[in-house]
């Protein structure tokens, strides 16, 4: 997949809780949004992910809100750039179907727990296997894309910022 004169670039690591995070984070916005189109909800969570994760992405310097949130961004490791749209919309498909499955899951949540553990199984498994790469944190659309999410100095470092605001909470609590 990557050629041999690439090989030798390092990328910086995520850490999976901050791509969990930004995930997150595109997720819950994207599924607040939604929720107020009723029966329709699918079609505009779609699209929202769409508009969110790959043309904003696309003009935001590969990153979407969450990423930006958390001070990542999506590149292409074979030339070092952002994706183009096209891989970006690859990428974007098949998380964001499978986040669309995930949503009806969870708007189903307790009363039927069956159907709601079947429809959020594929994105555990797409994101589950970024468990398994050791070397990039890769999920199944970031395979079949060919992308990897990588650490930037470019966001607003959110989970920085919570971690610095509880240390002093607890310094403050202690005294």
């Amino acid at each position: 997949m990557y050629n041999d004169e690439l090989d030798y670039i390092r990328f910086p690591r995520v850490p999976i809780e901050r791509r969990a995070g930004a995930f997150l984070i595109d997720f819950v916005t994207i599924w607040l949004f939604s929720s107020f189109f009723g029966s329709v909800q699918w079609l505009v969570f779609l699209l929202a992910w769409l508009a969110m994760r790959v043309f904003l992405a696309e003009r935001n310097k590969g990153q979407s809100l969450g990423r930006w949130a958390l001070d990542l961004k999506v590149i292409d490791p074979r030339f070092n750039k952002i994706p183009d749209l096209v891989t970006l919309s690859k990428r974007e498909g098949i998380v964001g179907f499978a986040a669309m499955l995930a949503m009806f899951g969870l708007n189903l949540n307790f009363s039927n727990a069956l159907s709601m553990i079947v429809l959020v199984s594929p994105l555990v498994v797409d994101c589950g296997l970024a468990l398994t790469d050791e070397e990039f944190n890769r999920a199944f659309h970031d395979r079949i894309a060919e992308t990897i999410v990588v650490q930037t100095q470019r966001g607003f470092s959110l989970d920085l910022r919570l971690k610095k605001l509880v240390a002093q909470l607890r310094r403050n609590m202690q005294k």
